[in-house]
């Protein structure tokens, strides 16, 4: 079962490394945790991935970030809420040059935060950080994401 596991993670890793934005910006998804608790991207200094002054360019170094947390909170949480990335922001703290890597993780204390947070609240607004890091592990960048979420109701009307 071992192999089936490690080979269904291979395929996911694949398939999100053929994701059109990521190929053009030489984004790679290096590792996923297998309960979908963890994600790394990384992204190497590209002469198609440089702005004007040769290093890093910011929006490729947002697009590397942009949806991890939304897809921790869409598998862990599951089908029964309704999960919605709302608002971003990237503050540049030193040029990124040389290989770049972002980590993602929303431990299961904090899932289990939101679920009882939402039973009671039905809705609410998250906020969720990590910095990007080069490979000597100094931040070149920090980012914040907004994530709403909320209960999916039991009328038809409230899924769409």
């Amino acid at each position: 079962m071992k192999n089936f596991r490690s080979w269904k993670k291979r395929f996911k890793i694949w398939l999100y490394n053929f994701y059109p934005p990521y190929v053009g910006a030489g984004i790679r998804i290096k590792e996923i945790a297998p309960d979908f608790s963890y994600f790394r991207s990384e992204m190497k200094l590209r002469f198609y991935n440089k702005n004007y002054v040769g290093v890093h360019f910011g929006g490729s170094l947002y697009s590397m970030c942009d949806p991890f947390f939304m897809l921790i909170l869409l598998e862990r949480l599951g089908s029964d809420y309704i999960v919605w990335d709302k608002a971003g922001n990237m503050i540049f703290v030193k040029p990124g040059m040389g290989k770049v890597i972002a980590e993602f993780r929303i431990p299961e204390t904090e899932i289990q935060k939101i679920k009882d947070e939402i039973e009671v609240k039905k809705k609410g607004d998250y906020l969720f950080t990590t910095d990007v890091k080069n490979e000597e592990g100094e931040v070149i960048a920090k980012l914040e994401k907004t994530v709403y979420i909320r209960k999916r109701g039991k009328l038809p009307i409230q899924n769409g």
